[in-house]
């Protein structure tokens, strides 16, 4: 059984494609979006916080309800209730289209999947999954997936060589947004703490984790400039494993591999995104919250 080739729920690791859609629709990584128990089905009352029977009403990983946060700081600390927000805002069809093309081929039908998208209710290949965490890696350039880099006979002589073809699938800007937020060890120290497996203090390395329903699945995609590696812990036969998130499941394994590769990788920094011009934004946009106080009861 190859797990690498098999569909699994990918649970928050699709995040980042979400947002990024966001981006290309012009919300930006100061968005302000409420973090507040939300009912999502129209079918249901707005006061009806249930889930089941057509209502939808997910809850953070912690049970924590934030208030008015940003889209750095919701996409970092992997928030539940702002991404489903987020991907209302950018789009289902949009939000699938933009994975396709950065080479998440198992997303179809948009039916299929609902606001649930954005929190792993799709279905997606390990091998897919790091290839398009390459695009990011790569400022939005896909050059797709091949086993087989060059071939040579007994003498070293190469009988065939692979040539890439690479198409810029998402705009630089928009993938040098995401990798600034995922390697932002300020920004997730909140949720994961400011010395967690995914920080590395003296590198470059964008980090996202994904854990699904029952702990079937623990997810974690990296990447600095030069090298993406994704990580894929759970059961063949779709158990649930230990009751605990991805990042003290799988992350250990996959940071203890990333220290070897970077000790014999350059040091290469991720560009800077460009400062934009603010001014003709509207407050939201720019992260400026104008209402009352907020009181977390939770």
């Amino acid at each position: 059984f190859n797990v690498t080739t098999a569909k699994r729920q990918p649970g928050s690791t699709i995040k980042p494609f979400v947002y990024s859609e966001a981006f290309i629709k012009g919300f930006t990584p100061k968005t302000i979006v409420f973090d507040l128990k939300t009912q999502f089905s129209s079918s249901c009352a707005p006061n009806n916080l249930t889930m089941g029977d057509g209502c939808y009403s997910p809850d953070n990983y912690d049970n924590v309800f934030r208030g008015p946060v940003t889209l750095r700081s919701a996409l970092a600390q992997s928030l539940n209730i702002p991404s489903v927000k987020v991907l209302y805002l950018a789009g289902l069809s949009d939000s699938i289209r933009l994975a396709r093309d950065m080479g998440i081929e198992s997303l179809s039908n948009k039916g299929d999947y609902g606001l649930t998208l954005v929190l792993g209710g799709g279905e997606v290949t390990p091998l897919e999954l790091t290839g398009a965490y390459g695009v990011f890696a790569n400022n939005g350039v896909k050059t797709g997936l091949t086993p087989v880099i060059e071939i040579k006979n007994k003498d070293g002589e190469v009988l065939e060589k692979y040539k890439p073809r690479s198409v810029q699938v998402l705009d630089k800007e928009i993938a040098l947004k995401i990798s600034d937020i995922l390697s932002d060890n300020e920004a997730r120290a909140p949720s994961f703490g400011q010395t967690s497996a995914l920080h590395f203090p003296s590198r470059d390395v964008a980090v996202k984790t994904g854990t699904t329903n029952d702990y079937r699945d623990a997810w974690i995609m990296g990447y600095t400039p030069n090298i993406a590696v994704g990580a894929w812990a759970g059961n063949n036969d779709n158990s649930p494993m230990e009751k605990r998130v991805a990042g003290f499941i799988v992350a250990p394994m996959w940071r203890a591999f990333m220290d070897q590769v970077l000790a014999k990788l350059p040091d290469e920094r991720f560009e800077e995104p460009l400062v934009e011009d603010e001014t003709q934004l509207k407050p939201v946009l720019q992260g400026i919250w104008q209402g009352g106080m907020f009181e977390n009861n939770n």
